[in-house]
């Protein structure tokens, strides 16, 4: 398993931040790789992506969901990874995004990937480009504001 960790700052209030990243069926405007989102319910998304010639599709789960501050999740079935979105306030207008992500290759076009760093620089490729999107509209799409409380097991 592979561990990825970027991080981008973007010039509006936390809040912002945090309510467009809620915000997932709007993922294909900022994440190349990403075709499509649906949001199931309040917990799960079902993810079709495009990678590397390769079609995908898979639910994950939000573990974790905390205004403001992160957003956890973990994918189901084949598809195999899981991460955190973090939000940090700078400033009254300043976030920090950083993103964590476990990876687990399934194949060998995703190990080789993995291997070539490929998964870094598309992380670091959509945290621009959500930078450049939410710059550029200056406020949000949508909110969604609940919280989901992490599972002890």
């Amino acid at each position: 398993m592979s561990t990825v960790e970027k991080a981008v700052e973007v010039e509006v209030p936390v809040r912002t931040a945090y309510n467009q990243w809620t915000q997932f069926e709007d993922f294909p405007q900022f994440m190349e790789d990403v075709e499509r989102i649906e949001q199931i319910d309040d917990t799960t998304v079902r993810w079709h992506v495009k990678m590397m010639g390769a079609e995908r599709s898979f639910d994950a789960d939000i573990t974790e969901q905390e205004p403001d501050q992160r957003i956890a999740w973990r994918s189901r079935g084949e598809t195999q990874h899981a991460g955190v979105v973090t939000f940090h306030r700078i400033d009254d207008g300043r976030t920090r995004v950083t993103v964590q992500m476990d990876v687990e290759p399934t194949d060998w076009v995703e190990k080789t990937g993995d291997a070539l760093g490929i998964m870094d620089g598309k992380i670091k490729r959509d945290l621009d480009q959500f930078k450049d999107f939410i710059e550029s509209r200056g406020a949000e799409t949508g909110a969604w504001r609940g919280e989901v409380k992490q599972d002890p097991m």
